[in-house]
Protein backbone atom coordinates (compact mmCIF):
# COMPACT_ATOMS: atom_id res chain seq x y z
CA UNK A 1 0.00 0.00 0.00
CA UNK A 2 1.38 3.46 -0.83
CA UNK A 3 2.80 5.51 2.02
CA UNK A 4 1.00 8.43 3.62
CA UNK A 5 3.29 10.74 1.66
CA UNK A 6 2.16 9.13 -1.63
CA UNK A 7 -1.47 9.58 -0.68
CA UNK A 8 -0.91 13.21 0.27
CA UNK A 9 0.61 13.84 -3.17
CA UNK A 10 -2.59 12.75 -4.93
CA UNK A 11 -5.18 15.45 -5.55
CA UNK A 12 -8.61 14.31 -4.29
CA UNK A 13 -11.12 13.67 -7.07
CA UNK A 14 -14.93 13.91 -6.85
CA UNK A 15 -17.05 13.17 -9.91
CA UNK A 16 -20.80 13.58 -10.37
CA UNK A 17 -22.59 11.03 -12.55
CA UNK A 18 -25.96 12.56 -13.40
CA UNK A 19 -26.90 9.46 -15.42
CA UNK A 20 -30.10 9.91 -17.49
CA UNK A 21 -31.42 12.87 -15.53
CA UNK A 22 -32.05 16.57 -16.20
CA UNK A 23 -32.81 18.56 -19.32
CA UNK A 24 -30.34 21.19 -20.53
CA UNK A 25 -32.00 23.99 -18.57
CA UNK A 26 -32.12 21.99 -15.36
CA UNK A 27 -28.55 20.81 -15.88
CA UNK A 28 -27.28 24.35 -16.31
CA UNK A 29 -29.06 25.42 -13.12
CA UNK A 30 -27.53 22.56 -11.18
CA UNK A 31 -24.07 23.23 -12.61
CA UNK A 32 -24.27 26.88 -11.57
CA UNK A 33 -25.49 25.91 -8.11
CA UNK A 34 -22.60 23.46 -7.73
CA UNK A 35 -20.07 26.08 -8.82
CA UNK A 36 -21.51 28.55 -6.31
CA UNK A 37 -21.44 25.96 -3.54
CA UNK A 38 -17.89 24.63 -4.10
CA UNK A 39 -16.24 27.68 -5.61
CA UNK A 40 -14.19 28.47 -2.51
CA UNK A 41 -13.27 24.86 -1.74
CA UNK A 42 -9.61 24.05 -2.30
CA UNK A 43 -7.97 20.73 -3.17
CA UNK A 44 -10.50 18.38 -4.79
CA UNK A 45 -10.66 18.05 -8.54
CA UNK A 46 -14.40 18.25 -9.28
CA UNK A 47 -15.99 16.88 -12.47
CA UNK A 48 -19.65 17.01 -13.53
CA UNK A 49 -20.78 14.32 -15.99
CA UNK A 50 -24.19 15.27 -17.44
CA UNK A 51 -26.10 13.38 -20.17
CA UNK A 52 -24.72 13.81 -23.68
CA UNK A 53 -27.59 16.14 -24.62
CA UNK A 54 -26.47 18.62 -21.96
CA UNK A 55 -22.70 18.49 -22.43
CA UNK A 56 -22.51 21.65 -24.52
CA UNK A 57 -24.83 23.72 -22.32
CA UNK A 58 -23.31 22.56 -19.03
CA UNK A 59 -19.82 23.01 -20.44
CA UNK A 60 -20.59 26.65 -21.23
CA UNK A 61 -21.90 27.14 -17.70
CA UNK A 62 -18.65 25.77 -16.29
CA UNK A 63 -16.33 27.90 -18.42
CA UNK A 64 -14.02 30.01 -16.32
CA UNK A 65 -14.67 27.94 -13.18
CA UNK A 66 -12.51 25.25 -11.53
CA UNK A 67 -15.26 22.65 -12.00
CA UNK A 68 -14.56 20.43 -15.00
CA UNK A 69 -16.83 18.82 -17.57
CA UNK A 70 -16.94 15.06 -18.05
CA UNK A 71 -18.94 12.55 -20.08
CA UNK A 72 -20.64 9.31 -19.10
CA UNK A 73 -19.32 7.10 -21.90
CA UNK A 74 -17.75 7.18 -25.38
CA UNK A 75 -16.84 4.96 -28.32
CA UNK A 76 -13.30 3.75 -28.88
CA UNK A 77 -13.17 4.81 -32.53
CA UNK A 78 -12.52 8.49 -33.40
CA UNK A 79 -15.22 8.45 -36.08
CA UNK A 80 -17.22 6.04 -38.23
CA UNK A 81 -20.57 4.41 -38.88
CA UNK A 82 -21.58 3.98 -35.24
CA UNK A 83 -25.08 5.39 -35.00
CA UNK A 84 -25.82 7.03 -31.68
CA UNK A 85 -22.25 6.94 -30.41
CA UNK A 86 -19.93 9.76 -29.35
CA UNK A 87 -16.16 9.76 -29.89
CA UNK A 88 -13.28 11.08 -27.82
CA UNK A 89 -12.52 13.91 -30.28
CA UNK A 90 -16.17 14.99 -30.04
CA UNK A 91 -15.94 15.09 -26.25
CA UNK A 92 -12.73 17.09 -26.37
CA UNK A 93 -14.38 19.50 -28.81
CA UNK A 94 -17.14 20.06 -26.23
CA UNK A 95 -14.60 20.84 -23.53
CA UNK A 96 -14.67 17.52 -21.67
CA UNK A 97 -11.69 16.73 -19.49
CA UNK A 98 -12.77 13.30 -18.25
CA UNK A 99 -15.05 10.39 -19.15
CA UNK A 100 -16.63 7.58 -17.13
CA UNK A 101 -15.83 4.20 -18.66
CA UNK A 102 -17.06 0.71 -17.83
CA UNK A 103 -19.84 1.75 -15.46
CA UNK A 104 -21.79 -1.28 -14.26
CA UNK A 105 -24.95 0.01 -15.93
CA UNK A 106 -23.14 0.14 -19.28
CA UNK A 107 -21.92 -3.41 -18.72
CA UNK A 108 -25.30 -4.71 -17.52
CA UNK A 109 -27.74 -2.98 -19.86
CA UNK A 110 -25.68 -2.32 -22.97
CA UNK A 111 -23.44 -5.35 -23.14
CA UNK A 112 -20.09 -3.65 -22.66
CA UNK A 113 -17.37 -6.26 -22.32
CA UNK A 114 -14.10 -5.95 -20.45
CA UNK A 115 -12.19 -5.69 -23.74
CA UNK A 116 -14.52 -2.91 -24.93
CA UNK A 117 -13.63 -0.93 -21.82
CA UNK A 118 -9.95 -1.45 -22.56
CA UNK A 119 -10.37 -0.03 -26.06
CA UNK A 120 -12.22 2.97 -24.68
CA UNK A 121 -9.57 3.63 -22.04
CA UNK A 122 -6.84 3.59 -24.67
CA UNK A 123 -8.82 5.97 -26.90
CA UNK A 124 -9.56 8.33 -24.01
CA UNK A 125 -5.92 8.60 -22.97
CA UNK A 126 -4.88 8.98 -26.60
CA UNK A 127 -7.01 12.13 -26.82
CA UNK A 128 -6.01 13.58 -23.46
CA UNK A 129 -9.13 12.61 -21.50
CA UNK A 130 -8.91 11.30 -17.94
CA UNK A 131 -10.62 7.90 -17.83
CA UNK A 132 -12.71 7.23 -14.73
CA UNK A 133 -12.60 3.44 -14.93
CA UNK A 134 -15.36 1.68 -13.02
CA UNK A 135 -14.86 -1.77 -11.52
CA UNK A 136 -17.06 -3.69 -9.13
CA UNK A 137 -18.69 -6.98 -8.26
CA UNK A 138 -22.35 -7.97 -8.28
CA UNK A 139 -24.22 -9.35 -5.30
CA UNK A 140 -23.89 -12.96 -6.43
CA UNK A 141 -20.18 -12.54 -7.09
CA UNK A 142 -19.70 -10.99 -3.68
CA UNK A 143 -21.59 -13.75 -1.90
CA UNK A 144 -19.58 -16.43 -3.69
CA UNK A 145 -16.27 -14.84 -2.75
CA UNK A 146 -15.38 -13.68 -6.28
CA UNK A 147 -14.86 -9.98 -5.54
CA UNK A 148 -11.09 -10.03 -5.98
CA UNK A 149 -11.22 -12.08 -9.17
CA UNK A 150 -13.85 -9.79 -10.73
CA UNK A 151 -11.94 -6.61 -9.86
CA UNK A 152 -8.67 -8.05 -11.15
CA UNK A 153 -10.24 -9.23 -14.41
CA UNK A 154 -11.98 -5.95 -15.12
CA UNK A 155 -8.96 -3.80 -14.31
CA UNK A 156 -6.49 -6.00 -16.19
CA UNK A 157 -8.57 -5.61 -19.35
CA UNK A 158 -9.02 -1.86 -18.78
CA UNK A 159 -5.29 -1.11 -18.68
CA UNK A 160 -4.03 -3.82 -21.03
CA UNK A 161 -3.63 -1.47 -24.01
CA UNK A 162 -1.89 1.37 -22.19
CA UNK A 163 1.80 2.18 -22.13
CA UNK A 164 3.36 2.36 -18.65
CA UNK A 165 3.65 6.15 -18.81
CA UNK A 166 -0.12 6.44 -19.41
CA UNK A 167 -1.10 4.58 -16.23
CA UNK A 168 -0.61 7.28 -13.56
CA UNK A 169 -3.27 9.51 -15.15
CA UNK A 170 -6.03 6.95 -14.55
CA UNK A 171 -8.79 7.31 -12.00
CA UNK A 172 -10.32 4.00 -10.87
CA UNK A 173 -13.73 3.96 -9.20
CA UNK A 174 -14.63 0.96 -7.07
CA UNK A 175 -18.40 0.64 -7.32
CA UNK A 176 -19.78 -2.51 -5.72
CA UNK A 177 -22.73 -3.19 -8.03
CA UNK A 178 -24.87 -4.47 -5.18
CA UNK A 179 -24.62 -1.02 -3.54
CA UNK A 180 -25.53 1.19 -6.51
CA UNK A 181 -28.93 2.78 -5.97
CA UNK A 182 -29.81 0.35 -3.18
CA UNK A 183 -28.94 2.45 -0.17
CA UNK A 184 -26.41 -0.22 0.84
CA UNK A 185 -22.70 0.55 1.04
CA UNK A 186 -19.50 -1.33 1.60
CA UNK A 187 -17.58 -0.54 4.77
CA UNK A 188 -14.56 1.73 4.79
CA UNK A 189 -12.45 -1.29 5.70
CA UNK A 190 -13.68 -3.21 2.64
CA UNK A 191 -13.16 -0.19 0.38
CA UNK A 192 -9.58 0.13 1.64
CA UNK A 193 -8.94 -3.55 1.00
CA UNK A 194 -10.20 -3.29 -2.58
CA UNK A 195 -8.21 -0.07 -3.10
CA UNK A 196 -5.05 -1.95 -2.14
CA UNK A 197 -6.01 -4.73 -4.57
CA UNK A 198 -6.48 -2.17 -7.34
CA UNK A 199 -3.10 -0.53 -6.71
CA UNK A 200 -1.40 -3.92 -6.70
CA UNK A 201 -2.30 -4.24 -10.39
CA UNK A 202 -0.17 -1.24 -11.27
CA UNK A 203 3.60 -1.08 -11.36
CA UNK A 204 5.45 0.60 -8.51
CA UNK A 205 5.81 3.85 -10.47
CA UNK A 206 2.06 4.20 -11.05
CA UNK A 207 0.51 2.61 -7.94
CA UNK A 208 1.11 5.63 -5.73
CA UNK A 209 -0.20 8.10 -8.32
CA UNK A 210 -3.40 6.44 -9.55
CA UNK A 211 -6.41 7.85 -7.75
CA UNK A 212 -8.96 5.37 -6.41
CA UNK A 213 -12.54 6.46 -5.70
CA UNK A 214 -15.43 4.84 -3.91
CA UNK A 215 -18.91 4.84 -5.45
CA UNK A 216 -22.19 3.18 -4.57
CA UNK A 217 -24.89 5.09 -2.67
CA UNK A 218 -22.40 7.77 -1.60
CA UNK A 219 -24.02 10.44 0.58
CA UNK A 220 -22.83 13.27 2.84
CA UNK A 221 -23.52 11.16 5.92
CA UNK A 222 -21.37 8.19 4.85
CA UNK A 223 -18.59 9.71 2.74
CA UNK A 224 -16.41 10.37 5.78
CA UNK A 225 -15.93 6.65 6.43
CA UNK A 226 -14.60 6.12 2.92
CA UNK A 227 -12.36 9.18 2.83
CA UNK A 228 -10.76 8.00 6.06
CA UNK A 229 -10.01 4.61 4.49
CA UNK A 230 -6.37 4.21 3.38
CA UNK A 231 -6.01 4.47 -0.39
CA UNK A 232 -9.37 6.13 -1.12
CA UNK A 233 -8.93 9.50 -2.82
CA UNK A 234 -12.50 10.64 -3.45
CA UNK A 235 -15.85 9.51 -4.78
CA UNK A 236 -17.93 8.88 -7.87
CA UNK A 237 -21.34 10.19 -6.82
CA UNK A 238 -24.65 9.17 -8.37
CA UNK A 239 -28.00 10.19 -6.91
CA UNK A 240 -26.56 12.63 -4.37
CA UNK A 241 -24.89 14.58 -7.18
CA UNK A 242 -28.32 15.76 -8.37
CA UNK A 243 -28.56 17.94 -5.26
CA UNK A 244 -26.05 20.80 -5.15
CA UNK A 245 -26.10 20.92 -1.35
CA UNK A 246 -25.46 17.20 -0.91
CA UNK A 247 -22.81 17.10 -3.61
CA UNK A 248 -20.96 20.15 -2.29
CA UNK A 249 -20.95 18.58 1.19
CA UNK A 250 -19.16 15.56 -0.29
CA UNK A 251 -16.67 17.82 -2.04
CA UNK A 252 -16.01 19.70 1.19
CA UNK A 253 -15.48 16.42 3.04
CA UNK A 254 -12.88 15.42 0.44
CA UNK A 255 -11.13 18.77 0.85
CA UNK A 256 -11.03 18.35 4.63
CA UNK A 257 -9.69 14.79 4.38
CA UNK A 258 -6.87 15.99 2.13
CA UNK A 259 -5.47 18.45 4.68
Amino acid sequence: MPSGRARAARIPFVAANWKMHLTREAGVRLARDVVAAVGEVEAPEVVLCPPATSLDAVGRALQGTPVQLGAQTMHWEPQGAYTGEISAPMLVDLGCRAVILGHSERRQYFGERDEDVGRKVRAARGHGLTPIVCVGEGRGERESGETDAVISRQLTAAIAMLAPDQLPALVVAYEPVWAIGTGLTATGEEAARVAALIRAQFGAAAAGRVRVLYGGSVKPDNIGEFLEAPGIDGALVGGASLDAGAFSAIVRAAATAAR
